[in-house]
């Protein structure tokens, strides 16, 4: 067994003691035979990618059928095997999720709307079929923007516009936050490297500064939770360059005047503690203004939950996020998480909202026809800046940033959607293309005889309700 195998291996069996590797030890050995003699653009042996590739996958605990496919998922691609041949040394799970992306790498060089959303349209059909898909998929691409330098400059720009524009965003919306960091890291060195070398720059010359702060936090913060009694764990990081240069571009200030480039997480055993924990935090350290979230009252769309505070310590903001072990499980492995329950560990509630969204966009996406209004809409709705709309009875829905009483009605049910003749926010009469904003309580106001009209997709932000007012108008036989 050579060393990069073993490596892989010794990394599997730390999460999955008793499983037979036999699987992926085949993969191994049928991808490295099978892609003997190829280079890389960088000039580094084709292999190394998958094994990369599947390294990924391995920080992020998934099962043996993925790191098997992850291995393999080029050689239908780029080597004389095919799909059968896959089907016929491993199995059917594996050879199918080879099989979905081959389809969307041949794909892979496209430029232009409709290539792209070619491209997205399979992708999210393959998906549908087999989530571990876009996890590959994910983990790929993130290897690829870590040697993107063998591309000429041009294609180095295109990778890097699509990867911060739907990669990243489409790591977050299934919960893989550490990927979605990185892939907006890469993205960002190349999309602005100027700015990027600056903030590089910066970070490690306050380097021993902001780990000595940091330190002295965590000593103070832990003495607070200690007393109160409040089971924990710390964790603390300086934020990513790309989440820097947004702080950098919202508070139009130079990198030497953002404050809070800390962060510490509070990790606890139950909600109650996580609650305690606040009122600790904010008794001991001034709370910032307006810095508050309750992502567990509300969680996000991905079901990502924490409280978020910002507190004053020394002359640093710092930037606290409270959650329980099982909430920062979901936050580090996301959606990846639920291939775990294969080998016995607890079943996740929420898989099939997790799931749902993805989806439902597949068939949403089969009325946004014009290539440019799919990818608009695939970004607002992978968008995890989300606003918290109340109903008149205070149930919460949530919605995109940016969107508008025509998208809640819609939300709240098809039926409201397509009979609207009004809203009320805030007790307010409202245009039907106006942007809600968190807080806001929506009353929408409906009559039997109303309908859709065509431009009513002006004023329509979702997915979900440009797709159910196409389909209405469509059913009418009017021209779209």
């Amino acid at each position: 067994m050579d060393a990069a195998l073993k490596e892989i291996i010794d990394t599997f069996k730390c999460y999955n003691p008793n499983q037979d590797t036999a699987l992926i030890e085949n993969a191994y050995v049928f991808a490295q035979k099978a892609h003997e003699g190829q280079k890389r653009l960088s000039g580094e042996p084709f292999f190394t990618h998958a094994v990369e590739v599947a390294k990924i996958l391995l920080d992020h605990k998934l099962d043996k059928e993925t790191i098997a496919a992850a291995l393999l998922h080029d050689t239908v691609e780029d080597t004389t095997a095919t799909v059968k041949d896959i089907e016929k040394n491993f199995d059917k799970e594996v050879a199918d999720m080879v099989a979905g992306l081959t389809k969307m790498d041949r794909l892979e060089n496209t430029s232009t709307d409709e290539e792209t959303v070619q491209n997205w349209r399979k992708m999210l059909i393959a998906v549908s079929h087999d989530m571990r898909i876009i996890l590959i998929k994910l983990a790929d691409r993130t290897h690829n923007m870590k040697t993107l330098d063998a591309l000429p400059p041009q294609r180095r720009q295109e990778k890097a516009l699509e990867t911060i524009n739907l990669y990243a965003p489409l790591a977050q919306r299934l919960g893989m936050f550490g990927l979605k960091n990185e892939l907006e890291d890469l993205s960002f060195k190349y999309l602005h490297p100027q700015e990027y070398l600056q903030i590089k720059e910066g970070i490690a010359q306050k380097a021993e500064n902001l780990e000595k702060r940091l330190d002295a936090f965590k000593t103070a913060l832990n003495g607070v939770l200690e007393k109160e009694e409040i089971p924990h764990r710390l964790l603390a990081r300086v934020k990513n360059h790309y989440s820097i240069f947004r702080k950098i571009k919202k508070q139009g200030v130079p990198f030497d005047q953002i404050q809070d480039l800390l962060g510490v997480r509070i990790i606890t055993d139950t909600v109650l503690d996580c609650y305690r924990a606040l009122g600790a935090l904010h008794a001991n350290f001034k709370p910032a203004a307006n810095s508050f979230t309750d992502y567990i009252a509300m969680p996000k769309m991905n079901m990502y939950q924490s409280i978020h505070t910002t507190v004053f310590f020394e002359s640093s903001l710092i930037e606290v996020q409270i959650r329980t072990e099982e909430m920062h499980r979901t936050c580090e492995y996301g959606i990846a998480a639920h291939w775990r329950y294969k080998q016995g560990a607890k079943a996740d509630p929420h898989l099939d909202e997790k799931l749902n969204w993805i989806r439902q966009w597949i068939e949403w996406q089969r009325d946004l026809t014009a290539p440019r209004e799919f990818l608009e809409s695939f970004q607002t709705d992978i968008n995890l800046n989300q606003i918290f709309i109340f109903t008149p009875k205070g149930e919460v829905k949530v919605l995109p940033e940016h969107s508008t009483p025509l998208d809640f009605a819609y939300l709240v049910h098809t039926e409201i959607g397509d009979h609207y003749i009004g809203a009320l926010v805030n007790g307010k009469m409202a245009k039907m293309g106006s942007e809600l904003k968190s807080g806001d309580i929506c009353e929408i106001q409906t009559r039997k005889n109303a309908e859709p009209k065509p431009q009513w997709l002006e004023a329509a932000k979702t997915a979900r309700a440009r797709s159910k007012i196409k389909t209405y108008l469509r059913n009418k036989g009017m021209e779209l």
